[in-house]
């Protein structure tokens, strides 16, 4: 099955090449969960957002804040009256600390070493 991930380390931790992947599967997760949408709707990391579209939208929030802090303009904002549900997030395909882990094995500049 393809790897789709958003990750629940600080935005801040990634590298460019992770925060602006994240981004973009984030957006595909929301319109697989938004619109109904079949691809992708049975993988792992789309299934513990269900419910929990309050929690992705505030995660993508954070990575916003922190692509306009690294200087990116950003130009996909999320519909806000969509964000419904749980607004925090309990479920995990990875535990956070295997998570860093993942991380620090890509041998890229995430800041989890």
């Amino acid at each position: 099955m393809p790897h789709l991930r958003i990750w629940d380390v600080p935005p801040e931790l990634l590298c460019r090449s992770h925060l602006l992947g994240e981004h973009r599967e984030l957006h595909a997760i929301w319109v697989i969960l938004t619109e109904d949408k079949k691809g992708y709707s049975r993988h792992p990391e789309t299934l513990r957002w269900r419910g929990k579209l309050a929690a992705l939208y505030r995660r993508h929030t954070a990575l916003v804040k922190e692509m306009r802090a690294r200087g990116y303009r950003h130009r996909s904002p999320l519909d806000r009256s969509r964000a419904v549900g749980w607004a925090s997030q309990d479920e995990f395909v990875d535990d956070f600390g295997h998570q860093l882990f993942l991380l620090s094995r890509k041998g890229c500049d995430c800041l989890v070493g």
